[in-house]
């Protein structure tokens, strides 16, 4: 019989081309006349640049923000809210601006408005993962789901080929999980399948002319679903294992998810048949482990860990983090599974 519980988020979307001109009508809403841009040190001229365009509503730009949102990078920010007077945040960037500002949220309870130039899609969601002492730790909370969210697809004809490329198949892990989350329901996987079917057809067409305006706005509406689909459910074994690769040696987040999705997938095949059939459908493969790794591998994108500079020495330290607190996944957690898992990740070799 079926049976489940849908919770919709209540983040305000805004999506359409230009849609950043409406960012001055969103602060007057939300009654905010010093909000704090935040950016990545890569985008701080567009961080000040857009500081200049909010006359009256913006008290000033924190441009520091980095992967795995470190606590050091958020309390040098709480800083800067603290000095100016802040009443709300505009994160710019992906999904290390969009880090901070939650983390800043957390903290603060001020309103977030994101603007989205990648495909991370953590901006649809009350999750935050925060660094510490090289161990980065995930906690969901009300306060850090962001008040508005606007999807400009002009925002992202300038990001490369090659991290569109990771940033969307790092959006596309979200909806893979979400298929056989514990707390999915027929929603989310109808937003799922089309995801992973928006970016399976819009990855190669951006990789083949980065400014093909049509695949970039297919490319963001996927990863609006994507997102969406994180905020809604639990993720598992995928997840946790990116988050402990990443935080643990430091790899960059997005080609880590890359990596990992189609081994995860493999392992938890068994266990969620009717995911991976929803998988496979949606990227015209045969078999939705296999699929992955071919797009990935067609897309140029990495495909081992020891490409990112993990090393191999890490693979056993990295299984027994995975195995250390019990959550919930269609398999169970085994450590000498999760640890070939790892081993052909990182070494590149095709999902088993």
């Amino acid at each position: 019989m079926l049976s489940f519980v849908h919770q919709a988020l209540p983040t305000r979307v805004i999506f359409g081309a230009g849609s950043l001109a409406r960012l001055p009508d969103e602060l007057r809403r939300l009654g905010l006349s010093r909000a704090l841009v935040l950016s990545t040190p890569q985008q701080a001229d567009s961080a000040q640049a857009l500081v200049s365009n909010l006359d009256g509503f913006a008290a000033g730009s924190f441009t520091g923000a980095v992967m795995h949102t470190p606590v050091e990078v958020t309390e040098a920010a709480m800083a800067v809210v603290g000095a100016l007077g802040v009443d709300g945040i505009v994160a710019v960037g992906g999904g290390s601006t969009t880090g901070l500002g939650k983390a800043i949220a957390l903290r603060t309870d001020l309103p977030q408005i994101v603007v989205p130039t990648t495909y991370a899609g953590s901006e649809m969601t009350d999750i935050l993962g925060e660094t510490k002492a090289g161990v980065k730790t995930t906690r969901r909370s009300p306060a850090i789901q962001p008040e508005v969210v606007i999807y400009d697809v002009d925002l992202t004809l300038g990001l490369p080929p090659a991290l569109s490329v990771t940033s969307g198949m790092n959006a596309i892990a979200h909806a893979v999980e979400a298929l056989y989350a514990v707390d999915g329901g027929p929603m989310v996987s109808l937003m799922a399948e089309s995801a992973i079917a928006a970016f399976a057809k819009s990855l190669p067409a951006i990789l083949a002319d980065p400014g093909e305006r049509a695949a970039r706005e297919q490319a963001l509406y996927g990863a609006w679903l994507c997102g969406t689909c994180l905020g809604m459910v639990s993720m598992a074994l995928h997840h946790k294992l990116c988050h402990t690769l990443g935080g643990t040696f430091d790899l960059p987040h997005a080609e880590t998810h890359t990596i990992v999705l189609p081994h995860a997938t493999a392992y938890n095949a068994g266990a969620a048949p009717e995911a991976m059939a929803r998988i496979a459908r949606a990227l015209g493969a045969p078999d939705a482990a296999r699929g992955l790794y071919d797009l990935a591998g067609r897309l140029g994108a990495p495909r081992s860990l020891k490409e990112l500079g993990m090393p191999e020495a890490g693979i056993d330290r990295a299984a027994d983090l995975a195995v250390a607190n019990p959550y919930r996944n269609p398999r169970p957690i085994e450590r000498d599974a999760i640890r070939a898992l790892i081993a052909r990740a990182w070494a590149g070799d095709p999902p088993a």
